[in-house]
């Protein structure tokens, strides 16, 4: 469903008391009944996944499967499958300059990507009341699996050249992957990016922040909008620059204080964050997900760019008791009706 995405960030910055938007889609395999390896192989799962969780819970916008494996796959890297985790990317296929130079960019629709996008044309048809956002690897994240990700941080020092001839093409590939979701309907993408969160900011600003700007502006626009993810360390140190990446909203990880990012962030943009999903969402109990929720609303819910959200893509395993919890203390706090 096509829908203004400016005018819809715009509403959201401008409204009192704003609708959470976690990164939660893998827990829909218990609502489903099925193995993630499941899910992560037929469209149709997946959009009738969404489609359960939009049911079940008030969310800001449905957003579909984080699975950061997919993009690499189309280039060729080896992924592993289980029943019950997300799939893992092992090994390198990038190693010399001349494997940069060598590496081709992938058409999309190769490997899972052409599911992917057949289950948000899907999903787009049958939840209409909220936001279906897609979600992609950013760059550095996506070059890193190709390059193997302990290495990837060695050869930003020691290979930069060939880095930077890799990050050229997962952009190329990314830009291609996300106007391909804006043409099966999708009303955004949410990017993560989170290799560049253990990088410092001097090297973030070179390796990705260049690159992600790239992509935004490629492929934002009225209808269409970039949620940019960072889960790292030094994101509150990369404030100024991730600012200029331009996209509509930001989302960080539980590893900072989400408040001194705020501080930081511009007051004009979504600013997304962070209960924990794997200490409090998955593995804490209703009462203490619902007194982190309290206590990150009390901290922040006096800016006006601020959105509850997980610091990152809730777990498959996660108790739906635990993620109940977290909008029912998300009502509590502002005197909701149940």
């Amino acid at each position: 469903m096509k829908r203004n995405m400016q005018k819809w960030a715009a509403d959201l910055l401008a409204a009192p008391i704003k609708k959470p938007l976690p990164i939660l889609s893998f827990p829909c395999v218990s609502l489903l009944g099925i193995s993630v390896k499941q899910l992560i192989s037929d469209s149709e799962w997946q959009a009738k996944g969404m489609q359960l969780v939009a049911q079940r819970t008030d969310a800001a916008a449905a957003v579909s499967l984080m699975d950061l494996s997919v993009e690499a796959e189309c280039f060729g890297a080896q992924t592993v499958f289980a029943d019950d985790e997300v799939p893992n990317v092992t090994g390198s296929i990038v190693s010399s300059e001349e494997d940069a130079q060598n590496l081709q960019v992938p058409p999309v629709g190769s490997a899972r990507s052409g599911l992917y996008i057949e289950a948000i044309k899907k999903a787009v048809e049958r939840i209409t009341d909220r936001p279906v956002l897609a979600g992609v690897i950013g760059p550095f994240s996506l070059a890193g699996r190709l390059m193997d990700v302990s290495e990837a941080m060695i050869y930003c020092y020691d290979e930069p050249d060939m880095v930077h001839t890799v990050l050229q093409k997962t952009t190329a590939f990314l830009k291609d992957y996300c106007l391909a979701y804006k043409q099966a309907g999708a009303n955004g993408v949410v990017i993560a990016e989170p290799l560049a969160g253990l990088l410092s900011p001097t090297l973030a600003a070179e390796f990705s922040t260049d690159y992600v700007r790239e992509i935004v502006s490629a492929v934002q626009d009225e209808n269409f909008i970039v949620v940019y993810h960072n889960c790292g360390d030094y994101t509150v140190q990369m404030a100024a620059d991730l600012a200029t990446i331009g996209a509509a909203a930001y989302h960080f990880g539980n590893a900072i204080h989400l408040q001194d990012m705020l501080d930081k962030m511009p007051a004009d943009v979504l600013v997304m964050g962070n209960i924990d999903p794997a200490g409090q969402l998955k593995n804490g109990t209703p009462e203490s997900v619902a007194d982190a929720v309290t206590t990150l609303l009390d901290e922040c819910g006096q800016y006006p760019n601020f959105v509850l959200s997980s610091g990152c893509d809730i777990p498959p395993t996660t108790p739906w008791e635990n993620i109940d919890a977290f909008f029912k203390a998300f009502r509590s706090f502002y005197h909701l009706e149940p």
